[in-house]
């Protein structure tokens, strides 16, 4: 087996402060904290606790955030619940995959192309539109922030935070939102229902008891962990955000001189550094993934949304970039510049081996 030289997949390890606790965690968890014993009533102070730190640094109200295990049930959860009347439900052709097969279920959903910057085009909404929006795009790191124009919309909007833990924005008519807790190196297996307090348009597209928003079935000491994780992720972000844009630099600079005809998102466009996706005309992605992992170097490559489907990527199609020969690489807080410069000739060798 040969060692990991570098982690560059989008999942990352759990983050050193929530591991440490994990075990601590489990023995204080266990309980069901809607029951009255006590170590039910004591599961539900650490369930509050929980939310209450999560809240704060998503910028939410506790009242606003459900835990869930399963982040397709939260996709399902914040569009199903919002396309109920007979408005448009609009979304852009590089949304997540989620969000694309949940489109297709509605006969009235808008699917809207982008510009090979990711802009989208928007039509002139209604009060009765649905506007599903993409903080950040998990493939290309591409920000797209809200239109200003949005500020005046009075439908429904959701929000999908899942790539990055970017705070819940500030709108009239945010309505629900959608976070993952792997985002920040918390653990898999959790994700973050987001409702805006006071919203009206939202219902429960399950079957439901009267006062039950979200299903239960999700790990107290996963949300635990996840609120220790985000804690200490946010303090790490300001130092680690600086050095992926220095190592982003670094790789695009190399690339440029040293790998003829690859092709990436522009610096000059609005995105995350911390995620990287290069094209390599002539190349096989799923072979030089296999490759570079050969290698010690674990990458990703086709969709962002199904680690499985290493077709063209439908992101990368959608915005009109170059689709083969692609791999994906995720700066982590943990990455080093050693690495980089352990991979870059790696990856050019592989590169002009297949080429050749």
């Amino acid at each position: 087996m040969v060692p990991v030289t570098a982690q560059f997949q989008a999942e990352s390890a759990l983050h050193p402060a929530a591991r440490e606790l994990l075990l601590e965690i489990f023995d204080q968890g266990w309980a069901d904290p809607r029951k009255l014993h006590l170590e039910s009533r004591r599961a539900a102070i650490l369930l509050q606790e929980a939310k209450e730190s999560i809240a704060n640094d998503l910028g939410l109200s506790p009242a606003e955030i459900y835990f869930l295990g399963e982040i397709s049930l939260g996709f399902h959860l914040a569009v199903a619940g919002l396309a109920h009347n007979e408005g448009r439900l609009i979304h852009s052709s590089i949304d997540r995959q989620e969000v694309l097969a949940l489109a297709s279920q509605f006969p009235h959903a808008l699917h809207v192309g982008v510009n090979n910057s990711g802009e989208i085009s928007l039509p002139r909404l209604a009060r009765s539109d649905v506007l599903l929006w993409q903080s950040i795009n998990a493939e290309t790191g591409l920000l797209r922030p809200l239109h200003a124009e949005l500020q005046e919309f009075s439908g429904s909007i959701f929000v999908d935070h899942t790539a990055y833990p970017m705070p819940a924005p500030e709108l009239p008519s945010w309505t629900t939102a959608l976070w993952d807790a792997s985002s920040w190196s918390g653990p898999h297996g959790l994700s973050i229902f987001g409702l805006k307090s006071g919203t009206q348009s939202w219902r429960n597209p399950f079957p439901h008891l009267e006062q039950s928003v979200v299903p239960s079935g999700f790990s107290l000491p996963l949300a635990m962990a996840s609120a220790v994780a985000l804690s200490h992720w946010k303090k790490d972000e300001i130092a680690a955000t600086s050095n992926a844009s220095e190592m982003a630099q670094r790789i695009r600079d190399y690339v440029s001189v040293e790998i003829p005809h690859t092709d990436f998102l522009s610096a000059d466009l609005p995105a995350l550094r911390s995620i990287l996706s290069l094209s390599f005309l002539y190349v096989d992605a799923e072979r030089l993934q296999a490759d570079l992992a050969a290698e010690g170097f674990a990458v990703d490559s086709g969709s962002a949304c199904i680690s499985a489907n290493l077709e063209a990527s439908h992101v990368l199609k959608g915005m009109g970039l170059l689709s083969q020969g692609n791999i994906r690489l995720r700066l982590h807080h943990r990455v080093t510049i050693a690495e980089i410069e352990a991979f870059l000739p790696v990856l050019k060798r592989l590169v002009e081996k297949q080429r050749e």
